[in-house]
């Protein structure tokens, strides 16, 4: 069949087959290496990574498939068939059978003779389109009964455009074969000129791309997939981040409480974000002047991450310094932010610690839910207050959260931190420990700010899984 518009042009010749043996070889290793990765990868059909990773791996194996088989017959002619040895060797070299991965049953070739009305399809052609062959090849009259709706002016206007105007054909249509399947093939070919220019016969190959064309498709769906989830992930972190920012307290450095009076607090407060930027947690911290002079001082951590966690973190924190500016106390309070979370649409858990001060008499009342108890640090050692009980926020229904009360003098210094401060991993259990071991370094006379920055190094250098709130008051004279 000729590949060329004149029948008097010569013919290229064919590679070596030693060249052509040696590209074989290294597309079948190719091709076994993409494969192991394809094996190995591990699909989570919710993973959109992992899913567009498995769907390259697939569409590889389709090209280098493709790859192979055109290796295959450039190297043994176009009269080989499926039992000879170049179809064996890519069964054993790819572990398929020949009919899923050679071009023997993938491209097929035809000839219309515009003169005599003849048709030529190769046998390969005819079972692309699920023909037998004695039923003879279809005249380009006749394909269109085969191909989808959709498809139909497309060939039509490509074969229009070979006759009558000697154009190429190179593009892709649909069929629909006698069993109901919808296969696609690519069509290429040419007119075939006479003496006189005329048209005189149109040659093509045909081959059928269904399974490359669903593995790009697979690519592309899974790639568009990926892309709107770092889309969203992008969206929901910067509205995190923005909401987080407008909840917690505004003021940076020291904050001094009451303004004014004897035992006023110094007060310093820092975020540490995770490891990971992207995991904006439910943390806050706070401190508040209140209405009969106390302070109100807490910390606190919902479970989550995003604009959930941090959505929830802002209304929670709104409703505690609601009800404390109201003079709840702090047991009191803590059993009405249970019965807020037991009652919102999104369940969750939290874990906080309310504190009141009162500087006339120096005198601290605090309550905990499922939180760390504040450490009180003094004349250069440190301890946990005795913490009164109190079980996660949200865990029960009608939950009963006590309050304890503490002495304290001037320089003493409290530090309130969520757990994600001193725990970088689920087996880190010493973290307590060495911010308690940092008791000499906070006496002295230290601000709240220097013994702040003291805890950021100690801390905020190590890898953390979640982001944290360190709060820390010293106690005025």
């Amino acid at each position: 069949m000729p590949s060329h518009l004149f029948a008097d042009r010569p013919a290229p010749q064919p590679p070596e087959r030693g060249t052509v043996d040696a590209l074989i070889t290294q597309t079948r290793r190719l091709r076994g290496g993409v494969d192991a990765v394809r094996r190995d990868a591990l699909v989570d059909e919710d993973d959109a990574q992992l899913r567009w990773q498995r769907a390259l791996c697939d569409l590889a194996v389709h090209q280098l498939d493709d790859l192979g088989s055109h290796l295959d017959q450039l190297r043994d002619g176009p009269a080989a068939r499926a039992e000879d040895a170049a179809a064996h060797a890519v069964e054993s070299a790819f572990g398929q059978r020949p009919q899923a991965v050679t071009l023997l049953s993938r491209v097929g070739s035809a000839e219309w003779n515009l003169l005599n009305d003849a048709v030529s399809w190769s046998e390969e052609l005819f079972q692309i389109f699920g023909r037998a062959p004695g039923s003879g090849g279809m005249s380009l009259d006749e394909l269109p009964a085969v191909v989808v709706e959709e498809d139909q002016a497309l060939l039509t206007a490509m074969v229009t455009g070979a006759l009558v105007d000697g154009r190429p054909i190179d593009g892709e249509f649909r069929i629909v074969r006698p069993d109901a399947e919808v296969r696609t093939l690519h069509m290429m070919g040419e007119p075939v000129l006479d003496a006189e220019g005329c048209t005189a016969s149109m040659w093509a190959v045909l081959r059928d791309v269904s399974e490359l064309r669903r593995s790009q498709r697979a690519v592309r769906e899974s790639r568009d997939d990926l892309q709107r989830r770092h889309h969203i992930a992008r969206t929901e972190h910067r509205l995190a981040v923005e909401l987080q920012e407008a909840v917690l307290p505004p003021w940076r450095g020291s904050l001094r409480l009451p303004q004014g009076g004897p035992g006023a607090l110094d007060i310093a407060a820092h975020y540490l974000p995770s490891s990971s930027s992207a995991r904006i947690g439910g943390n806050w911290h706070d401190a508040l002047e209140l209405p009969d002079g106390s302070s109100l001082l807490t910390v606190g951590d919902l479970t989550g991450h995003g604009v959930t966690a941090t959505g929830a973190m802002a209304m929670l924190l709104g409703a505690l310094r609601g009800m404390a500016v109201a003079g709840i106390g702090p047991g009191a309070l803590m059993g009405h932010l249970n019965q807020l979370l037991e009652q919102t649409v999104q369940p969750a858990l939290g874990s906080a610690v309310c504190c009141r001060y009162e500087p006339a008499g120096r005198t601290l009342v605090w309550s905990g839910a499922g939180h760390p108890a504040p450490l009180l640090f003094r004349d250069g050692t440190g301890r946990a207050l005795g913490a009164p009980d109190g079980m996660l926020l949200g865990a029960t229904r009608g939950a009963a959260y006590g309050q304890t009360e503490a002495a304290l003098l001037p320089g003493d210094l409290l530090v309130l931190a969520t757990d994600g401060l001193t725990r970088h991993s689920a087996r880190d259990d010493d973290g307590q420990h060495r911010l308690l071991g940092l008791a000499p370094l906070f006496d002295g006379g230290r601000t709240a700010q220097d013994c702040v920055r003291m805890i950021v190094e100690e801390f905020g250098e190590h890898e953390r899984e979640d982001d944290a709130c360190v709060l820390v008051a010293r106690i005025g004279s």
